[in-house]
């Protein structure tokens, strides 16, 4: 990876394309795309470190800063012919709306200033007809941005695409989880509403196509798939695809979005604060318009995708588990994002520990294959009955819960979502860190790591880190500390045998 400026320079044949957003859904997707199509690719990102593990992250400028921060959006646009702004500020707070309008008005001045060729951004596909004053907040937001950077003065193409089907996406994400965990569902009315899905594999070919788009076009485009379903239709299409009988939905008028949203935290990983917006969407028909962007970026056979291929391909994806983003790979809802208490700032703090060590009848090898693997479909490797309560009185409260799982069935990299952790830090071999994005009274961490003691042998280590806030996190910790033994406790000594038993299954 590079940071602030140790990437290899760009030949001078090479048009330099900006992606804001790299650590997100979209943007982790499209870098690769960009660099497949001869651009020099520059990233800016707030924790260029989540960007560290990534295929591409080598051939990729990546910089440090944020686009709230003028000073680093004018580093980010120098050289750029094409600027690609792929972020928003939904779940910043209540004041997400002023954050997006500030954020977008920085990067439309300085794109101007720079000299920059294109902007090009994706908004979300709006109700025609609608007043604005009705739309919802995110809905709301979204135009806004799009009108700001329309306005800046350099030519902008805006594509607006409603539910976006892909191996990880939000969208897919809830309808994965409604129709497989409920075969009979009482729903929102919005079950009924028209929607026009699109593949997130059109969306990144119209982004890259936007990027060549004459210097006179400055507009909105509306993409979508060839198929307009409601949500109903989309879920009983799902059961198809994932072979599972018909599911029985049964629309009812009262559930408000904010009870949509807290239902579909429930039953699916993705969090109220994120349902939310999702629902409120989901309130109003959400059809293209127009076609108008396929006379400068013409679709080629087989495209677009239709919405059943578009489900087999992520269907495909996650069984294989090559889902390379997931829209949990950006920051969290409420995350923090304070340093590990290791720093001298922390002195005089209070700061609780938990360490475990034991010696493992396993090369450290196998062990690391076993720390790695944690979460998921593995579990917790203690008291499992504890972690589901965990995770359900976290959803409860509006947290992310553990059905998160992984992107990826064995490998784990630097800003992955594991359940309710934030993986931190990866150093192969030898050290885990996973950060808590459960709602809690303070910050806390987990620390994995393995090596050997004096002797030569195996050893796992296991440190828990919690730093309260305020009385309530000290009586949280007291609280929960006669269970440690058997959470933590076990979690050691069945990590190493789980170690121990796939050593001695190996054949010599």
């Amino acid at each position: 990876m590079a940071d602030n400026g140790e990437a290899p320079a760009p030949s001078a044949h090479r048009p330099r394309a900006l992606v804001t957003g790299a650590t997100g859904y979209i943007g982790g997707r499209l870098v690769p795309e960009l660099l497949a199509a001869g651009y020099a690719v520059r990233a800016l990102a707030r924790t260029p470190e989540k960007l560290r593990d990534h295929p591409w992250a080598p051939q990729t400028e990546i910089l440090r800063g944020d686009v709230t921060d003028e000073a680093s959006v004018r580093a980010a646009m120098d050289g750029v012919e094409v600027a690609y702004y792929l972020v928003h500020a939904l779940g910043s707070g209540r004041r997400f709306e002023d954050t997006d309008r500030t954020a977008a008005e920085i990067f439309a001045r300085r794109a101007r200033a720079a000299g920059v060729r294109r902007i090009v951004y994706l908004g979300g596909l709006g109700p025609r007809g609608v007043p604005e004053q009705d739309l919802s907040p995110h809905l709301r937001s979204r135009a806004e941005v799009g009108d700001i950077l329309l306005a800046s003065g350099v030519p902008t193409a805006v594509l607006r695409a409603a539910v976006i089907i892909g191996s990880g996406s939000a969208s897919f994400e809830m309808l994965r989880y409604l129709t497989e965990r409920l075969p009979v569902m009482v729903t929102p009315s919005w079950v009924r509403t028209r929607i026009q899905p699109i593949a997130v594999r059109d969306v990144l070919r119209y982004l890259v196509g936007c990027a060549r788009l004459p210097e006179d076009v400055s507009r909105t485009f509306d993409i979508g798939g060839p198929d307009i379903l409601s949500y109903r239709d989309m879920m009983q299409r799902y059961a198809r695809v994932a072979a599972l009988p018909e599911r029985l939905i049964l629309p009812v008028p009262m559930l408000t979005p904010r009870l949509s949203s807290l239902w579909i935290g429930l039953v699916t990983p993705v969090p109220p604060g994120l349902a939310r917006p999702l629902a409120e969407s989901l309130r109003y028909e959400v059809v293209c318009h127009e076609h108008d962007l396929t006379r400068y970026v013409p679709d080629p056979p087989g495209h677009p995708i239709a919405f059943d291929e578009a489900l087999e391909l992520a269907l495909r994806r996650v069984r294989d588990a090559e889902v390379t983003t997931r829209w949990s790979n950006a920051a969290v809802l409420g995350a923090p994002s304070d340093p590990l208490p290791t720093d001298p700032d922390w002195a005089g703090g209070s700061l609780y520990t938990d360490r475990r060590e034991r010696t493992v009848d396993a090369p450290p090898e196998v062990l690391w294959r076993v720390v790695e693997g944690i979460g998921g479909d593995n579990g917790w490797y203690s008291f499992p009955f504890a972690w589901s309560v965990r995770g359900w009185l976290d959803r409860l409260v509006g947290g992310v819960g553990l059905r998160r799982g992984r992107r990826d069935a064995g490998r784990l990299r630097v800003g992955d979502s594991l359940d309710f952790w934030r993986v931190e830090e990866v150093v192969p071999g030898r050290l885990l860190r996973l950060r808590a994005e459960m709602r809690l009274p303070g910050l806390a961490w987990l620390e994995l790591t393995v090596g050997r003691d004096a002797r030569g042998r195996t050893l796992y280590g296991q440190r828990a880190l919690f730093h309260p806030h305020g009385l309530t996190g000290h009586a949280y910790w007291w609280s929960i500390s006669p269970f440690h033994a058997a959470v933590f406790g076990g979690m050691a000594r069945n990590i190493a045998a789980a170690a121990a038993a796939e050593h001695h299954r190996r054949p010599a």
